[in-house]
């Protein structure tokens, strides 16, 4: 059997435009003019620009947008957390550490002595929030870490995750909780 091979020159050639490239300077340059100039139509016209001042002016975040953790409590006030470690088993950057112990009376047969999160680790990736089968762990706070560059790790703690409260309703939360 044979087979028909068709080369292409290499070395073709080139038109003094294909050269210059002016061409793709040109295309370029009409992307970034057209951008300045709806821009300062915007600006003229007083539209809302992408902008925001911060810190004094806020982005509005998304309503599904994944802050900092929450530990959940019961109407009693203990957390719903019962120890299971499915979140710790969920989560890819191994982050969360949970250590529980028994409670001693009917009902709920463990409670989390220590729980943490280190947020210097967290890739904030809700898989722990999926995972936990009593809903006892949220990423509603609307909160997000700052930027640590030294001093202690931050790791969130027990104390820290239960008294972490949300800044402003969830629709999210409130709708599915």
């Amino acid at each position: 059997m044979a087979t028909r091979v068709v080369s292409t020159p290499l070395d073709q050639p080139r038109s003094w435009w294909e050269r210059t490239y002016l061409g793709e300077v040109l295309r370029g340059m009409t992307i970034t003019i057209a951008h300045f100039v709806k821009n300062m139509a915007d600006l003229r016209l007083n539209r809302v620009g992408n902008t925001y001042q911060w810190p004094e002016q806020k982005k509005p975040l998304p309503a599904n947008f994944r802050g900092e953790h929450r530990l959940m409590q019961r109407p009693d006030g203990t957390p719903r957390c019962v120890a299971c470690n499915c979140c710790a088993t969920a989560c890819p950057a191994y982050c969360i550490e949970i250590t529980g112990a028994d409670t001693g009376h009917d009902g709920v047969e463990k409670y989390p002595v220590k729980f943490d999160i280190d947020i210097l680790q967290c890739v904030f990736c809700g898989l722990c929030v999926e995972a936990c089968p009593c809903d006892a762990i949220r990423m509603d706070t609307g909160k997000f870490t700052a930027a640590y560059f030294e001093g202690p790790v931050k790791i969130l703690d027990i104390d820290y995750l239960l008294h972490n409260h949300p800044e402003s309703k969830s629709p999210v939360s409130d709708a599915i909780y």
